[in-house]
Order: structure tokens, then C-alpha cells, then sequence
């Protein structure tokens, strides 16, 4: 703490000193780099400015070591020290500057804007950036060396339209790539702590100089009222300390001796005296100390403002209007790209600096590229929308082609066009083959050594084969999840409203059981509804009776009557002027010979072909009753189909539209097999358990998965969607109905099939959007629960045929199999799971009862169960997140471990 009651210049300066010192900071390194404060220049002239910028910078091509982390680090540590300097003056009771009082004041933003530099700006990311030659900024990112003349040219005043209007001019010279203008924002965020720095500097070497001059002019005061004769003492005292001759010092000493009157005459004609051998004046010091820290001011106001302006600022719009790529990405055919949403314009983005990063070509010529390509296909004899589209050519299939004509470009020779399989598929498979080996290997070493015959090695091998594979498949989609990063699907941007051409039906497949019920499902329709509001999106209930020994029970008519009357009235209740929104679609009971019961054919599976067939101008005879106008049914284009206990969160009918409608996304259907073979007839979402609506018991908290976080923020794994392109259907999520009517349409057998929606998505193509959420609930007792999975194991079993080479078709005859290799996996490997809890039973009672060593086979049973859990949840203690507290870390991976 620096005292005024101090006898000693060395005492009163040495905390501040020291540090200056150490750091090798002094008067002369702030004189060398004073703020960025370089002549003011009009819009004209700042434009004139970055087209001459453009025109001098030159490009190195040779690494350069990280200098932007290192500069923060030390910009932080000044600001941080001059902050405490200040901190101690004004408890010291002292006057600080305008300046100053500003870097008080707004000092909380000012940490926050170094974490926020910190946090996007990592080790080696500015490694990425074009790096300058020039002389007084070599080795530095073009894109800084930017930002530090916009700040230095205005003052450390930044808006959208001058940024704007600079960077413009400067890309008529030279373009900026992608990357450079995504770092703008981080860029004049650092040039902005470093302008505040330096006059945080200059504060604080003013302030070392007004501390001085407090002390003399004190030292004076106080001879004047004690000892009147010590004066010319102190002032040869302070000629031999050699206070420097400067305004910080001189402005305040004088004017604190002016205040005592005539009796400081001497020490301030002494002075004056001093200054004016150095052709100085008082006034002239006053008046440049004034000038001084009403610039200094200004400088520190104008930069933390426009760290708020940084902190405010949606950068995606800017660096959308500024790209040179993006405009070119802008023509491609019918506007597609322009309505896609921003993060897949962003993918795209990125694909082009990826190629052009490959070829070394101009990252707008790539686009260019690209956008030939789509316009050529379009011209073809039978265009396809998928390669009619840019997006084809650079996140698609299609992109070797772009980077082989990008390469061409570069060199002038044509190369063969290289289509580099997914190598994803084959490591993920050869993980999971190698664990499954050498754990089934080691269990059957393991069982011979303990030697109890050729039978009883055989059934433990077995065994070990199908808990191995468990064990091995763990580990492999754990591995998956951190070689792979989760993608999210292209899809255009509904968010203002889903087009007339993409209307969407929200169904839900239900059975109305009693008038409660049934006055549920039309209240629950409507909270659909009200999350989902959008002038293309309508609402049904599809229903059928419960299974009867009759066609029609005394209390049927009652049913029917309460849900049409409940979708009547939601119609009226929120009425449109040319059709209806909600709708009943209600089946009649028909008799099944092998149920030898009166039931709704097929069940859900039957509900939804019947309502694709009316939805195509098929007559409605399926239906005993409908609800709601007509007009619209051959204009529907997609369904999202539901449970009852489905809730249907704001803003997921559009997002999935969105997806289905994308060019990428279209199905593509093989005539030979009936079925679609690239592209999507299905898009399942994420499903969570809900935040109500079920009991919270202990055995639900245990397979919750994050709920209650909010689920458009971030995208998860899924291990098929991420490694195989193709996600699995589990009843719940959107369809495209005339791709459901020409695949599934009596493909299958009646009665034979309980479980249809992991076939429904093998023949259809099923993706997976892990960004949107539906909400569910799950059972809260361990029984409940293990029926609900026997009926799903039970309707495994029933589709094991569609692993082998014939299948049954509707008419019960055996066609070849259409489907995939991976749909196939998919189905054994649901065989698989349903076997390997009597695997693991009967592997423990084995190693108890035949095999020695009982203790070695209850571990490897425990480890084959628990292990790969232990595994992913201790690297994922290990990757603690730079801004995520360790106890809350700890406590998340704790939890994760629980369940």
C-alpha cells in the first residue's frame, strides 16, 4: 500500500516498481508503445485506407510460433496490476483520472472479454489464419494486423458499419477467407485489450508520477506550517531525486501548491525555472496533461464500448454479408441455398475451406467450382435435384469431383476423379471383431485351463462369444463417439413458417379406450398444437377401438362422439378461413381370423397404411369416421407420427420438415428392390425422458438421460447416424408419405410382424436428428418396464427372418431380402442383445458349478457388464472442460456413472 506519510521515494514506489521491473515495463516501453491512437480518418479515408492495406500486406508461407495467447496473457497481467494501483489510490482517498475511473468502473467487462478471448482463441488457432511478411508485422495474422488499424484509426471506436465498410473495401483488393472473417470478432477483441493495456500503461505510469509529485508537494506543505526555513532544503532534496521533468508530474504538484499561496512561490518559481532551461513551461505541461487525459478518456470509453458492441454483436450475419464465398454459394439453383438455415450454410462453408486448404486454390473460386457443377447436372437430360444442388458437391457424394476440378484448375492437369470410401464402417467393425476375439480367447484359455472337457470348452466358448461381442460393441461405439464428431443434418429453415409445398400432418396412433381417455388425447392434441403453431401444420388423431368379440360394444358410439366432438371444437376454437387444422381418423373394427378377435387391422401399422392410402385419393373405407375438411389431404407431404405419450416440443414439426425437405435428404429409390437406397424417407429424432408427467421414481432417474437440457443447443452422438450415414426407426419421428406408400404398401405379412419400425426404416431409410427432441415418459417400476421390453424382444424375434437371404412379402411369399447389410446387423444385433443377459447368467453358473475358479468368472461377468461404463466415465473425468468447475465435474461424471 503506497502511504503519502513515507519518507522514502524508493518505499513509496517499490510495489509498483518491482512489478514494472520485473516485467521489463517502463517509461520508455510505454513511450514505445503508446495507445493505438494514429490520425482520425473519415469514412472515406478509412476506406481509401483498407483498399491501400489490402495492396501492401504480403503473405508468409513459412510457421510462426504463437504470439496472440502470449500477448493476452501479458495484456492481462498489466491491467489486472494497474487495476490494484488504482484500487489503492482511491482507498488512499487520492484523485484518479477520467480514465482511470473507467477502467474501474468497467473492469468486471474487461475480465470477462479476456476469458471470452481465451476461451476462442486456443493453443495454435491463429496458427490457421494467413500470417503477415511485412516488415513491422511479420509473423503476425493478417486479420489482427486488421483489426489493430481499424482501432488505431478510430479511436478504438467500432460499429457494424464501419467494420463493415472497411472490411468491403478491403476484400475489392483482397479477399479474406472464411476463417479470417469468422476471427474478426476475436481479433478486435484483442486489439481492443491491447489499446486498453497500453493506456492502463500510461495510467500507470502517470499515476507513479503523480504519486512523487504528491510527495514533494506534501514534503512542502508541510515545512511551510512547521518549518518555513527547510524549504530550500526540500527543494534541493527533490533537484537531487530528479523527478521526472513531465505533465503527470508537474500538473498536479503545481496545482496543489497554488492552493497554499504566496508561500509556495519559491518552489514553483524554482520550477518554472528548471522547466523553462528545458524550453518547458507550467502552462504548457497543464494544458498537455489536460489534452492527455481527456485522450486518454476517450480512448479507454470508446474501447470498452465497443467491447460491448463485440459482446452484443451477431457476428453469423456479418460474416455472412462480408464472405466473397458466401455470395457465390448464394447462386446456386432455385435459391436453395439462401433458405437453408445457418449452420447448414455454415457446413458448407467449411467444406470449401477444407478443399481449398487441399489444393491451394481461392476459397471463392472453389465455390465456383462447385456451383458449375450443380448448374451443369441441372442442365442434363434428366435432372436430379440432389445434384442440381451445390450442397452435392461439397458435403455430398460429390465433393472428389469438386476437388479434382479444383485441382485441375490449380495445376492444368486432370486428374482420375478418386472416390475415397468412408474408412469409418470398416475400423468400427474391425474394433469390434478384435474385442470380441481376444475376450472370447482369453475366457476360453481360461476355461481349458481349468479342463472339463471338449463340451463344456465349446459351451463356454460360446457363451463368451455373445457376452464378448457386448462387451466389444461397448467399447466400439464409445470409441465411435470420440473419433467420429456428431454431425447434424442438412435442412432448410422453416423457423418463419413451413412451406405450402412441404404441409405436415402430426398424427397419433391411439386406440380410444374410455371417455377420459379419449377427452385426454384431444387435450393433449391441442398442446401439440399450441407448441407447434404454423399455418402447413395440422393435427390428428388416428384411433381405433380396443379389441372386442364384436365389431361394435354398447360404449362405442359414446367414444366416437366425445373425440369428434373434441376436434370439432378444437376447429372452431382456433378456426382457419380456408380449411381445418385438427382432424379424427377413426378405424372400424374387422375380424382376424387368427386372433379370432375384432380388432383394428394390423394395428398402428395398419392406422398409418390406411391413412397414407386416403392421404393419396384412396377411397376411405378403412375409416368409420372422419373428422375435419378434406381439401388438404393430397397436399400433405410429410407425417410426424407420435405416441400418445409423446410430448412434441416448440419448434421440432419445423426443424423436421426442414430436414426431410433439403435436397440431400431426398430419397432415392431403387426400382429392382423397392426400397430407398440413399437419401431419407424417415428422420427419427432424439427421444428423452419427460420433465412430467411420469413418476420421478428412483429406477427412472437411473435411465434418464440430461433431461431438462435444452436440446437445440447441441447435438449428441449416435454411433449409426455418425459412422454408417443411416439411423434406425423406433416408431416415433417424421415421414414422407408417398415414400411410405410405394415401399411399405403390402410388404409385409399380416399378423406375423409386432415390432415394424426398425423394417419400416430399413426399407424407407431412416436418419437420426439427435439436435431435436421429443419427450416421453418412462416406466417408473423395474416390472412395468421389463414387460414393455419383452413385447419389444418378443417382435424382435418375429422379424429374424429379414437377417437371411428370402423374406415374406404381404402376400406371405418368400422374395429376396431387399434390405442392407447394415439393416440386417441392425436386426441380429437386436437378436444378440436380447440373448446376452442369459449369456452372462449362464456363463456365472457355469464357472460355479462346472468350471474352477468361481471368483474369476463372477469378475469377468462383472467386468463384461460394468467395465466399459467405468471406462468412458473416467476419460470423461479426465476431459474436464476449461470452464466447467471440477466439483460440478465431478459430480456430472458421478452421475453418469450411476446410471
Amino acid at each position: 500500500m503506497i502511504k503519502r506519510t513515507t519518507n522514502s521515494i524508493e518505499d513509496l514506489l517499490s510495489p509498483l516498481r518491482s512489478y514494472f521491473q520485473k516485467n521489463s515495463f517502463s517509461r520508455k516501453e510505454v513511450d514505445e508503445k503508446p495507445p493505438l491512437r494514429s490520425e482520425l480518418y473519415t469514412r472515406e479515408q478509412m476506406e481509401a485506407h483498407a483498399r491501400y492495406l489490402a495492396g501492401y500486406h504480403k503473405l508468409s508461407f513459412e510457421k510462426q510460433p504463437e504470439q496472440l495467447l502470449k500477448r493476452l496473457s501479458e495484456n492481462e497481467e498489466v491491467l489486472e496490476k494497474v487495476a490494484e494501483l488504482l484500487m489503492e489510490a482511491v482507498k488512499e482517498k487520492k484523485r484518479i483520472s477520467p480514465a482511470g475511473e473507467w477502467l474501474l468502473d468497467n473492469f468486471y467487462l474487461i475480465e470477462e472479454q479476456i476469458l471470452t478471448g481465451k476461451k476462442y482463441l486456443p493453443k495454435g488457432y491463429s496458427k490457421g489464419l494467413p500470417r503477415l511478411q511485412n516488415k513491422n508485422s511479420f509473423g503476425i495474422p493478417r486479420v489482427y494486423d486488421i483489426a489493430l488499424e481499424i482501432i488505431s484509426h478510430s479511436d478504438g471506436h467500432v460499429d457494424i458499419s464501419s467494420l463493415s465498410n472497411f472490411i468491403s473495401a478491403y476484400q475489392k483488393i483482397t479477399p479474406l477467407t472464411i476463417g479470417e472473417l469468422w476471427a474478426v470478432p476475436i481479433m478486435l477483441r484483442l486489439a481492443l485489450l491491447e489499446n486498453l493495456s497500453r493506456v492502463a500503461a500510461k495510467i500507470a505510469i502517470d499515476r507513479i508520477d503523480e504519486n512523487q509529485a504528491d510527495f514533494w508537494s506534501d514534503k512542502m506543505i508541510e515545512a511551510v506550517e512547521k518549518d518555513p526555513k527547510s524549504m530550500v532544503l526540500i527543494i534541493a532534496d527533490m533537484a537531487r531525486a530528479e523527478p521526472p521533468m513531465v505533465s503527470a508530474f508537474v500538473a498536479p504538484f503545481v496545482q496543489r501548491l497554488q492552493w497554499k499561496g504566496a508561500d509556495m512561490n519559491i518552489p514553483i518559481s524554482w520550477l518554472e525555472q528548471h522547466l523553462t532551461e528545458k524550453n518547458m513551461s507550467i502552462s504548457s505541461m497543464t494544458q498537455s496533461e489536460n489534452q492527455q487525459q481527456a485522450a486518454n478518456q476517450v480512448s479507454m470509453s470508446n474501447s470498452i464500448n465497443s467491447l460491448r458492441f463485440l459482446a452484443k454483436m451477431d457476428w453469423r450475419e456479418f460474416v455472412e454479408t462480408m464472405s466473397v464465398t458466401e455470395q457465390t454459394l448464394r447462386t446456386d439453383l432455385n435459391a436453395v441455398y439462401q433458405k437453408m438455415d445457418f449452420y447448414t450454410r455454415d457446413s458448407y462453408r467449411h467444406a470449401v475451406e477444407k478443399i481449398a486448404k487441399k489444393t491451394n486454390l481461392e476459397e471463392n473460386e472453389v465455390a465456383g467450382i462447385a456451383i458449375e457443377l450443380a448448374k451443369a447436372a441441372s442442365e442434363s437430360a434428366n435432372p436430379d435435384a440432389r445434384l442440381s444442388h451445390v450442397g452435392y458437391y461439397l458435403v455430398g457424394k460429390g465433393s472428389n469431383r469438386t476437388e479434382a476440378a479444383a485441382r485441375h484448375k490449380v495445376s492444368g492437369k486432370m486428374g482420375a476423379i478418386k472416390h475415397t470410401p468412408n474408412p469409418h464402417p470398416a475400423l468400427y467393425e474391425l474394433t469390434a471383431w478384435i474385442i470380441t476375439i481376444l475376450v472370447t480367447a482369453l475366457l476360453v484359455l481360461k476355461a481349458n485351463a481349468d479342463g472339463d472337457g471338449w463340451l463344456t470348452l465349446l459351451g463356454v466358448g460360446l457363451l463368451s462369444l455373445v457376452a464378448g461381442s457386448q462387451f466389444a460393441l461397448q467399447i466400439s461405439n464409445w470409441l465411435a463417439t470420440l473419433i467420429v464428431p456428431p454431425r447434424q443434418l442438412p435442412r432448410m429453415n422453416f423457423s418463419t413458417g413451413i412451406p405450402q409445398d412441404c404441409r405436415t400432418l402430426v398424427v397419433v396412433p391411439s386406440m380410444l379406450v374410455n371417455k377420459v381417455q379419449a377427452e385426454k388425447l384431444v387435450e393433449e392434441l391441442e398442446v401439440r398444437f399450441l407448441a407447434n403453431r404454423d399455418e402447413n401444420l395440422f393435427f390428428a388423431l388416428l384411433t381405433d377401438f380396443k379389441d372386442a368379440a364384436e365389431q361394435m360394444l354398447p360404449g362405442d358410439k359414446e367414444l366416437i362422439y366425445t373425440a369428434q366432438a373434441g376436434i370439432e371444437n378444437l376447429n372452431r376454437k382456433y378456426g382457419r378461413q380456408h380449411n381445418d387444422t385438427f382432424f379424427l381418423f377413426h378405424r372400424q373394427r374387422v375380424w382376424n381370423k387368427k386372433e379370432k378377435v375384432w380388432m383394428g387391422w394390423e394395428r398402428k401399422r395398419g392406422k398409418l397404411e390406411a391413412l397414407n392410402s386416403l392421404l393419396r385419393g384412396k377411397t376411405p373405407e378403412d375409416f368409420m369416421t372422419i373428422v375435419g375438411e378434406p381439401l388438404i389431404y393430397n397436399s400433405i407431404k410429410y407425417v410426424i407420427t407420435l405416441d400418445a405419450d409423446t410430448q412434441l416440443p416448440r419448434e421440432a414439426a419445423w426443424k423436421l420438415a426442414g430436414i426431410m425437405a433439403h435436397p440431400l435428404n431426398h430419397p432415392v429409390y431403387n426400382e429392382k428392390k423397392n426400397i430407398v437406397v440413399d437419401g431419407y424417407g424417415i428422420v427419427q429424432p432424439r427421444i428423452a425422458i419427460s420433465l412430467h408427467g411420469t413418476v420421478r421414481s428412483q429406477y427412472t432417474r437411473m435411465h434418464e438421460n440430461d433431461s431438462g437440457i435444452d436440446p437445440y443447443t447441441r447435438i449428441t452422438s449416435n454411433v449409426y447416424q455418425d459412422v454408417f450415414n443411416e439411423g434406425s426407426f423406433i416408431g416415433k419421428g417424421i415421414y414422407d408419405v408417398d415414400v411410405f406408400e410405394r415401399v411399405l404398401t403390402n410388404r409385409f405379412p399380416d399378423n406375423k410382424i409386432l415390432s415394424h419400425d426398425l423394417l419400416e426404416g430399413s426399407y424407407a431409410r431412416c436418419a437420426f436428428a439427435s439436435d431435436v427432441q421429443f419427450y416421453e415418459d418412462y416406466p417408473s417400476k423395474y416390472r412395468v418396464d421389463m414387460n414393455r421390453r419383452h413385447r419389444w424382444i418378443r417382435g424382435d424375434w418375429q422379424i429374424a427372418n429379414w437377417v437371411l437371404p428370402w423374406v415374406p412379402n404381404g402376400e406371405n411369399k418368400l422374395t429376396r431380402n431387399p434390405v442392407s447389410g447394415l439393416s440386417r446387423w441392425k436386426i441380429f444385433d437386436n437378436l444378440r442383445r436380447s440373448i446376452v443377459p442369459v449369456a452372462l447368467l449362464a456363463l456365472l453358473i457355469c464357472g460355479w458349478t462346472i468350471l474352477n475358479s468361481p471368483w474369476f468368472w463372477t469378475l469377468a461377468v462383472i467386468g463384461i457388464g460394468l467395465l466399459p461404463a467405468i471406462i468412458a466415465s473416467a476419460w470423461g473425468l479426465a476431459k474436464k472442460p476449461d470452464d466447467v468447475l471440477m466439483k460440478y465435474h465431478i459430480s456430472n461424471s458421478a452421475q453418469s456413472v450411476y446410471r
